[in-house]
């Protein structure tokens, strides 16, 4: 009760409520396009499994390009401001696209780059949140788990709403659904969020002092990356291993699915409301323990309830992560806040690259069971990385 007391005594401003709103409608607009994009390429676009994981590749690295390249100019020069307005614009452009062509090609090149610039809103929300809350002293950490904890409301609303207007009504209502969202977001971001223009010499001065803290950042994007291969290759293994391999029902695998994003929020909440007192270092090692006793639990353990079970680790692990790992890069990155946000977004993007390839040849060969050896191994490795990190 007195994290949400404290919650609501942080949040009283209409600025403030105004970033909680739009990091809601930004994630809604993701969860409407992203869990039925593989059945609108293969039923809508009508290519074979092979093409649709191209597209998938494709956009994960063009996202990653262009969102690196528009974070590193927004901590340079202009304002945050208009570049989220701007990724919205072309966000809601991009849905339209999709509402209308079926050209394979044209959505690979075209479209990817224009969904890039709209997934870029997200995170350039993120580091102007993070910019707002130093300049008027707000606690930054637990503005942006709120924030975050907007973004995993979203996507437990999203996605059914999604499959719901794609079948219900088809495609083109869905992707346009979305695009409306997309010009909220803007209409909101342009009347509501605060406006911070920078000049070259306050970015060139600021940004000399982070060189210093180029190990660690390199460390913590490694142990990032880690950490988000091990939660796709769960997220992708799962519900082949709970049907093929162990026999159980296909309902388990949603209930484990919702039961870990329902326990991801508190735990976010609770995780920003301390993270001043224990620090983000302490916070991240103890997501990644949560992440080894997690994996040793599915290598060691089959029975239903301990799979259930087993899913308040794995919401400590990706609640802290998810909610923290974010801050942890800003305090790394002194003066870069839009570089950092992105960085650690793009950290998702490459474990997601890495853990399709990955979950699909260690199963193939060695079976569903193997791919959780892997991820612990992994977890391993990036428990090594956030124990040489030093304390922010």
């Amino acid at each position: 009760m007195s994290i949400l007391n404290s919650v609501l005594r942080r949040q009283p401003d209409l600025t403030s409520s105004a970033f909680l709103v739009i990091a809601f409608l930004t994630g809604i607009a993701g969860a409407l396009q992203l869990p039925t994009l593989s059945l609108f390429l293969s039923t809508e676009v009508k290519v074979n499994p092979l093409m649709v994981g191209l597209y998938y590749t494709g956009s994960a690295v063009i996202g990653i390009v262009v969102s690196q390249m528009l974070a590193t100019r927004s901590d340079k020069q202009g304002d945050r401001k208009r570049l989220i307005l701007h990724c919205c614009i072309l966000g809601a452009l991009g849905c339209v696209l999709y509402a209308w062509n079926r050209n394979y090609f044209i959505l690979l090149i075209v479209g990817v780059i224009l969904s890039s610039f709209g997934s870029t809103a997200n995170p350039q929300l993120f580091a102007l949140a993070r910019e707002h809350a130093d300049r008027t002293g707000r606690e930054a950490a637990m503005f942006s788990s709120v924030m975050r904890a907007q973004i995993s409301l979203s996507w437990v609303i999203g996605p059914p709403v999604a499959f719901a207007l794609a079948l219900g009504f088809g495609f083109p209502v869905m992707y346009l659904s979305a695009a409306v969202v997309f010009l909220l977001c803007g209409a909101l971001v342009t009347f509501l969020l605060p406006s911070m223009p920078k000049s070259a010499l306050k970015t060139d001065t600021t940004l000399a002092s982070p060189r210093q803290n180029r190990h660690d950042t390199l460390l913590l994007f490694f142990a990032c990356t880690a950490m988000w291969t091990c939660n796709g290759v769960y997220l992708i293994t799962m519900p082949l291993y709970v049907v093929n391999a162990l026999g159980l029902s296909e309902k388990l695998a949603g209930i484990m699915m919702g039961t870990a994003a329902g326990l991801e929020i508190p735990v976010m909440l609770i995780a920003g409301y301390v993270a001043k007192r224990v620090g983000k270092r302490f916070l991240m090692r103890i997501a990644v323990g949560a992440g080894l006793l997690f994996y040793v639990g599915l290598v060691l353990f089959s029975a239903e309830w301990a799979l259930l079970a087993l899913q308040l680790l794995n919401a400590v692990f990706i609640g802290i992560l998810a909610g923290i790992g974010m801050l942890y890069f800003q305090d790394l990155m002194p003066g870069q806040a839009g570089t950092a946000t992105t960085l650690f977004t793009n950290t998702t993007r490459v474990g997601w690259i890495i853990s399709g390839s990955l979950a699909g040849i260690v199963a193939q060969f060695w079976g569903y069971h193997a791919v959780f050896f892997i991820s612990l191994l992994m977890s391993v490795g990036a428990a090594y990385c956030m124990w040489k990190i030093k304390n922010v």
